[in-house]
């Protein structure tokens, strides 16, 4: 492209997003239910949940299902789903190992059950999002996994490949260029790996909607703008203080995530990331035939730093990802959820994917912080004699692993051997990141590498082989 030609592209990336407002899309819908009274008193319970997000709804949520005459208290510290369950891509996946590759390199002797388990969980989140009745605009689609590289398209086949030779393939096809391209048409796209069944597509906002309605409906007690401080051991059980009341209750499951566990010592397996989208005004008619996507897939690209990005209800562009940034000593703070730098690069890599829908607007812009731990994937634990419960780690695919997640909590509070607690996953834990400042330099040394290696054919340098080798790493 001729320089005046990239001149003139990036002004046009620019003024796209002339009109961006700084807010997540999904949380302005006009549907959004008010929130429940702040607890003002001391209230006693069977199960106490610390979180309003999807892992705090899916535990109510299935502990009232489980056994109905369980009086459930839920706290929640601003409102449900406000945070990444609110704001995040909308995909929900049937993995609970964050993907195939991760899963098959930390678990292989477990990868078939833990796959098994993973799709019996999606058609489980299916059936509840029937069986409660909640809007959420869920569509099995699938997903497909894009190469935009040469060098990502052989890959892609040679991972294909493997996966039939392990078993593992089932509902996974290879595509081709011109097969890609007739499901979702970019001059960018080289091949694809279609997931027809592991991957939903919905409104993330919605969906924790309905699941607190839901929560409401079966007697649990909602308390939000409700954050809980202190958690001690009182008597036989537990006690939560709140900033106007407290809870004592038999047992506790904390949901927190990437909010400060209120056990001291889970923090270290645990850092921020800053996540960053856009969203699109919606698509005419024209827009879409011209990049085709009738079948709505999911799409993520095979780089290291990789995008998603899929098609709203309403036809808007959600389009993310790519930055993940970790501020020097995991601070969480609410201006860091606003990055204008991203939102311009994110722009530049959409009119480059679809160079057809030049002109079109973004109408939302935002971001957030999601919790990720040296083993990409979600860990769990005990506290307090068994009665206190704890998953966290996601690492930004808890859309649907956190209803799994939920479930193990719950088989660990009630002290049952399940299928699901007899899992390696379940027993260990990650490594723990180290303090700072060795924390932030390791996280820096490992994006600039991954950067370097998609600039360079995929080539992993010393530092990440070492990385992989000792089962850590840092996921964009």
């Amino acid at each position: 492209m001729a320089p005046s030609a990239m001149s003139r592209g990036k002004d046009n990336w620019i003024a796209s997003l002339s009109e961006a407002q700084p807010v997540p899309y999904w949380l302005e819908d006009p549907g959004k239910p008010h929130p429940e009274p702040a607890l003002t008193s001391a209230e006693t319970c069977d199960l106490l949940v610390v979180g309003g997000g999807y892992s705090g709804l899916w535990t109510a949520l299935n502990a009232k299902e489980r056994d109905p005459q369980r009086d459930v208290v839920l706290l929640e510290g601003r409102e449900a789903g406000w945070a990444a369950s609110g704001r995040n891509g909308g995909f929900c996946a049937a993995s609970l190992t964050h993907g195939l590759p991760n899963g098959l390199t930390r678990w292989p002797d477990e990868i078939h059950k833990l796959e098994e388990l993973g799709r019996r969980n999606l058609d489980e989140i299916e059936a509840a999002v029937a069986r409660h009745g909640i809007d959420c605009d869920f569509e099995r689609t699938g997903e497909i996994d894009v190469a935009t590289e040469t060098y990502q398209a052989w890959e892609l086949r040679d991972w294909h490949k493997e996966l039939e030779r392990k078993g593992l393939a089932d509902g996974i096809e290879f595509l081709d260029a011109d097969a890609v391209r007739e499901q979702v048409n970019s001059p960018t796209f080289e091949a694809g790996l279609w997931d027809r069944r592991g991957v939903a597509m919905l409104h993330p906002a919605k969906l924790a909607w309905g699941l607190k309605r839901a929560c409401l409906e079966l007697g649990v007690r909602v308390y939000e703008h409700t954050p809980a401080l202190t958690l001690k051991q009182y008597g036989a059980g537990m006690a939560v203080r709140t900033p106007y009341g407290s809870v004592r209750a038999r047992k506790v499951a904390l949901a927190t995530n990437i909010f400060p566990n209120l056990l001291r010592r889970v923090r270290s397996y645990t850092v921020p990331v800053y996540d960053y989208a856009l969203m699109t005004e919606p698509l005419s008619d024209e827009q879409l035939a011209a990049i085709g996507w009738k079948n709505r897939q999911g799409l993520g690209d095979s780089a290291n730093q990789f995008h998603y990005f899929r098609l709203s209800a309403d036809n808007r562009v959600l389009w993310g990802g790519y930055d993940a940034i970790h501020h020097y000593g995991g601070r969480v703070r609410a201006e860091y959820d606003d990055r204008p730098e991203t939102y311009a690069k994110l722009a530049g890599h959409f009119f480059t994917c679809f160079p057809q829908l030049e002109g079109v607007r973004f109408t939302h812009a935002w971001g957030g912080a999601i919790d990720t731990c040296s083993r990409f994937s979600a860990f769990f634990g005990t506290a307090h004699q068994g009665k206190v419960a704890y998953a966290a780690g996601y690492t930004g695919l808890g859309v649907g692993a956190t209803r799994f997640g939920a479930d193990v909590m719950l088989d660990l509070l009630d002290g049952e051997r399940t299928e699901r607690t007899e899992l390696e996953m379940v027993r260990k834990k990650p490594l723990p990141f180290p303090p700072e400042p060795f924390a932030w330099t390791g996280i820096a040394l490992t994006k600039w590498s991954l950067a370097r290696a998609d600039a360079h054919g995929g080539r992993r340098n010393l530092w990440l082989r070492t990385m992989d080798r000792l089962g850590l790493g840092f996921d964009s």
